[in-house]
């Protein structure tokens, strides 16, 4: 060492520790690095991330060849630092033990911690241009790590460890996929994040959830008179009307509003008899279809909408396509001028909030961030009815979970308005429930 100049031999100290941040660098932005981006990179026609996929498919022999790499130059330096400090300060104890620190820390700092930071901050800007030193040492490398890896999976089989393609990246599941849609927020439109998490709640709720409830569904009697059927026609807002006789348990079928209305053109003096030749068959569905399962049957069996049934076989209300579609991106119309959309409701400045009773809960809990029971009655009105067990008065309030409930009008034995106060305005004069 006495033959190579001082400043060469700290020249060859910087190259190694430098190399050995590198693989340790390249280590890091490996593992971290997003494979479902690299994916999307190829697929574009990305070399670079071609061959980070290609590392990554065999990662033993990539980790091999990385720990074997760092642990040779680290051992370099090791013994560089060493004979520096001998032929500097001479060969005692106290030299050697000073040295042993310097070369600790100049590997944890320089070597280990600083590399491995950067990597895991930038692992797709670092695992791209490193693959393309990787991936020939790793074929230049290929004996030395066969050798090595003999031993470690000798070692993984004494362990009952197993390996290879089986117990490589495994599925996400639902759940999973809806964290990364979460986490990914930042990166894409706030629009599109609650339809994609909207979509992954269409096998969680049922039709029963989204549907049009019975004491709410325009129908059409044919038992009335043609006149008051001609009348409820010309003041229709909907495409399609269920038509049943006598009572609404008794649907007949579903009549066109636009085929109705050319038929009121006729001269000729209509009956019941005309409009029951417009009728196309009803289609029902039981009220626990869950939503996902529906919209597959509306596009299977080419139909928009739905009676929902309970087991038997009375009618609770009706679904549309249209209310599925409004599931998973949000209200974009209203099925009739001045019609309430769930979105248009919110805490005023006093931390009070005045709705029907008809309002769903899981429309309470959306948009006003409450948490109200969803695994009994679907409205306000169901909630307030099964936690009172009768027919209250106006003014009557009642406390759920945090949440004060106020009943304020009351009407034909339905709970008509309420009036909900925020938990951050409830006083302490309310009964608890």
């Amino acid at each position: 060492m006495d033959a190579v100049p001082l400043w060469a031999q700290f020249l060859a100290l910087a190259f190694l520790i430098f190399l050995s941040a590198l693989f340790a660098m390249a280590e890091t932005a490996l593992m971290a690095a997003n494979r479902h981006r690299l994916r999307h990179l190829a697929k574009r026609g990305s070399k670079r991330a071609a061959d980070t996929l290609w590392l990554l498919e065999r990662t033993d022999k990539l980790l091999s060849l990385i720990l074997i790499a760092n642990t040779v130059i680290n051992a370099l330096v090791t013994a560089l630092i060493t004979a520096i400090a001998i032929s500097t300060f001479g060969n005692h104890e106290s030299v050697l033990t000073v040295t042993t620190a310097v070369v600790a820390f100049l590997l944890i700092v320089f070597a280990e911690i600083s590399p491995k930071v950067i990597g895991a901050t930038y692992p797709e800007r670092i695992a791209l241009p490193t693959s393309f030193v990787l991936k020939p040492l790793m074929g230049l490398a290929k004996p030395v790590i066969w050798f090595v890896n003999i031993f470690v999976s000798r070692l993984l089989k004494l362990l009952r460890i197993k390996t290879g393609a089986t117990h490589g990246e495994q599925r996400l599941s639902p759940e999973e996929l809806r964290s990364i849609v979460l986490e990914g927020g930042n990166f894409m439109p706030k629009k599109h994040t609650s339809i994609l998490l909207n979509l992954f709640d269409l096998e969680k709720i049922s039709v029963e959830d989204v549907m049009t409830p019975r004491a709410q569904v325009e129908a059409l009697d044919l038992a009335t008179p043609v006149d008051e059927i001609k009348r409820q026609l010309t003041t229709c807002y909907h495409n399609k009307l269920p038509v049943y006789e006598n009572e609404i348990n008794q649907i007949v079928g579903i009549l066109h509003v636009r085929k109705a209305m050319a038929l009121l053109g006729h001269e000729e003096e209509l009956t019941v008899a005309h409009f029951r030749t417009l009728l196309t068959p009803a289609y029902f569905i039981p009220q626990d279809t869950d939503v996902f399962t529906q919209l597959q049957y509306f596009q299977e069996n080419h139909e928009r909408l739905a009676i929902i049934v309970d087991e038997y076989g009375e009618v609770q209300g009706l679904v549309t396509l249209d209310d599925i579609i409004e599931e998973m991106i949000g209200e974009f119309t209203t099925s009739m001028p001045g019609a309430a959309r769930s979105d248009c409701f919110s805490w005023d400045n006093k931390g009070e909030c005045l709705l029907e009773g008809s309002t769903t809960l899981r429309d309470i809990n959306k948009q006003l961030g409450l948490n109200l029971p969803l695994d009994g009655p679907k409205t306000l009105n169901g909630l307030l009815l099964e936690l009172l067990r009768d027919i209250p008065e106006a003014s009557v309030a009642l406390k759920i979970g945090n949440c004060v409930v106020e009943i304020v009008q009351v009407q034909n034995q339905a709970i008509k308005v309420v009036k909900l106060i925020s938990p951050h305005a409830v006083g302490t004069n309310f009964k608890n429930k």
